[in-house]
């Protein structure tokens, strides 16, 4: 979509020519008119592109996970374990046949992969300060396919919060930008999770987490990291941290965590819009808030009591993980 691209792009540059300001009144953009049966006016047809409505009457309802990433960074896999990685360049948070997430540092990749009739490939990019309300082609819908509009995006806050559903794989995806950082939320049925070829090829990280391990600590001998910041105490970030989240569960712990290793406020609300996403996407109720045993923390670990250490952690919301490396 040329005109998308030529706006995203080509409008910054001539007003950096020109010395204008981005500040005053705008115009709304003229709506562009589509011609009969385009696939953004069509309706979600047919039922294959509607994963809920592909069941039978009599079937039992899909059994609906989640699967959730904020902080610097905390995650949260389907199968409900809780993990803080200390990770570098890019690596998959998900990756099965029917969609790909590519996490850097900061921007988020996530690939729709073409389906049937239902949509075709549809990529989106956010990153810090660029949290768009369509696809990298400029869309808003899963193409041309009669089932496009079984793939969509809504715009909940402007450039601070986006929605992504899925229906034709039952799926939900919640983008959001808290201070210079994104968080992501999925709600995804277990049978897609699942649905992944090639499992053999994935890495085991049970089998190779104790060697890794051992490795990590090796690589981090040698000069000591610097301290980090004292905007916080123990005491006063968990005051903090309680104005949001008052029950003290995993979120609450990395809320404290993060504090006292940024001194950054603004984790505190991406732990606080974590758990909001939890309570709309999880469908137990019973596992909203997540509690884990205290570690055993090494000597000169000042981390928190009930908080995961933030070392290398195996970082992939399937159950078949992927290695994250410092």
């Amino acid at each position: 979509d040329l005109a998308y691209h030529s706006a995203v792009h080509g409008i910054d540059d001539l007003m950096v020519q020109h010395n204008c300001s981005k500040d005053g009144p705008t115009s709304q953009p003229r709506l562009r008119t589509l011609p009969p049966g385009d696939s953004q006016e069509r309706s979600d047809s047919p039922e294959i592109c509607h994963y809920e409505k592909s069941f039978h009457k009599h079937s039992a309802a899909p059994n609906y996970t989640h699967c959730g990433l904020f902080g610097d960074p905390h995650l949260r896999t389907f199968t409900d374990t809780f993990q803080t990685c200390k990770v570098q360049g890019a690596w998959p948070l998900i990756d099965n046949n029917y969609l790909n997430v590519q996490v850097t540092n900061t921007p988020l990749t996530i690939i729709f992969k073409s389906f049937q009739e239902c949509v075709d490939q549809k990529v989106y990019q956010a990153e810090m300060d660029e949290l768009p309300a369509a696809f990298a082609d400029g869309s808003k819908n899963g193409g041309d396919k009669h089932g496009a509009n079984s793939l969509k995006i809504t715009e909940k806050v402007s450039g601070q919060h986006i929605e992504i559903q899925a229906k034709y794989i039952g799926t939900t995806i919640v983008v959001r930008q808290v201070g210079r950082y994104l968080t992501f939320a999925v709600r995804m049925p277990e049978e897609v999770v699942n649905a992944v070829e090639d499992r053999d090829k994935q890495i085991d990280f049970q089998t190779i987490r104790s060697a890794q391990a051992t490795e990590g600590r090796a690589r981090r001998k040698g000069p000591s990291v610097p301290a980090p910041p004292e905007a916080f105490t123990y005491e006063t970030a968990t005051a903090k941290c309680r104005e949001k989240l008052p029950v003290e569960d995993l979120y609450f712990q990395s809320c404290v965590f993060d504090l006292l290793t940024t001194g950054d406020v603004n984790f505190m609300l991406a732990a606080y819009y974590a758990f909001e996403d939890v309570k709309m996407l999880h469908s137990n109720k019973d596992k909203l808030h997540l509690y884990e045993r205290t570690r055993d923390l090494a000597p000169g670990n000042t981390a928190p009591s009930g908080t995961a250490p933030t070392l290398w952690v195996a970082l992939l919301c399937l159950s078949q993980c992927w290695l994250c490396l410092l």
